[in-house]
């Protein structure tokens, strides 16, 4: 359809939409003074507005004798799209009247593949302690998928690492999670407790796919262990780099796993500081319904306190690289 064409129709369309419910009154009733009365308008207001749709129509929706009107075969036939329309119209109403109810309404929420197991669930039920009837539509996608959902309205709050630095987002720090080395099992640095990154620049790793926040995260901290990491293996979730890293085929940084994972071993980083900054973003200037701003503050109070303990960084981790 041509930009014109497309233009026009709006137009059409923008100027018949006020008139839809004069016209189903007029219709249902079959008498302009009764549905005028329905309606709350004077008479002279709906007669008007009839004539005038009909005129945009170019086609004769009633046949008139005196204020008793009846439908034309047009008329019946607009009737019957004109009915579905206000109905379209009240349904989206009354969706976003319930999306936006305090006690019954949605949460659009994003959040990392890896934080899908543990992280989410446990603070989803403890903010449904005392909001038991919100409901939640979740996402789980990798960072930028996410804010680009933000932008679009698809989503209210995303929980994503690193934080994102950009004008038309607000991001707030929650919490940090430990990164490990996880190699196989019978790896020559399989007995080791700790390691210093450096250690690894000659093995082979297997990560996320360029655009990943854990990618870039990974390829930042081999940077300060002053190497670039060989990559042999791109995948889009952390449990299929761990398959990776127990079938032998490289090692790999990762968050801690929900379930230990046979078949490999995770160590802990003692240089540089692997660890991953985790928080909420949502669109600056975006307004909340009441739900998505209790969960708002929920996830606010949550400083701290967002990562299970066990995946939490060490307040002392050792140095020793023989450990």
């Amino acid at each position: 359809m041509s930009t014109n064409r497309y233009v026009e129709d709006m137009a059409v369309t923008t100027s018949l939409a006020p008139r839809l419910a004069y016209f189903v009154a007029v219709a249902r009733h079959e008498h302009v003074t009764r549905a005028a009365q329905e309606l709350g308008v004077p008479q002279s207001t709906l007669s008007r507005a009839m004539v005038r749709l009909e005129q945009d129509l170019g086609v004769s929706l009633f046949a008139r004798k005196g204020r008793t009107v009846a439908l034309t075969t047009a008329g019946r036939t607009f009737l019957a799209s004109a009915e579905q329309a206000l109905d379209g119209i009240a349904h989206a109403a009354e969706s976003v009247q319930q999306d936006a109810d305090p006690a019954y309404g949605k949460v659009a929420f994003g959040f990392l593949h890896t934080l899908g197991p543990e992280t989410v669930p446990g603070l989803i039920r403890a903010f449904r302690a005392d909001h038991p009837r919100v409901r939640f539509s979740l996402v789980q996608n990798y960072g930028e998928a996410m804010l680009e959902k933000l932008r679009a309205g698809e989503l209210d709050l995303c929980l994503t690492s690193p934080l994102p630095d950009a004008p038309d987002l607000v991001a707030r720090r929650l919490d940090e999670q430990r990164l490990r080395l996880v190699v196989p099992d019978d790896h020559r640095l399989a007995g080791r407790k700790r390691i210093r990154l450096a250690e690894a620049a000659e093995e082979t790793f297997v990560t996320l796919e360029a655009g990943y926040g854990l990618r870039r995260i990974t390829d930042d901290l081999c940077a300060e262990a002053g190497f670039t990491p060989r990559v042999a293996f791109e995948g889009e979730e952390a449990e299929t780099l761990r398959g990776l890293v127990a079938a032998g085929l490289g090692v790999a940084l990762l968050p801690p796993p929900a379930v230990a994972r046979p078949g490999v071993v995770e160590l802990n980083v003692t240089a540089p500081r692997a660890v991953r900054e985790i928080g909420v973003a949502w669109l600056d200037g975006h307004p909340d319904t009441p739900p998505v701003a209790e969960f708002k503050r929920f996830l606010l109070s949550r400083r701290g306190r967002l990562i299970p303990e066990l995946e939490q960084p060490a307040a002392q981790e050792g140095r020793h690289p023989e450990d």
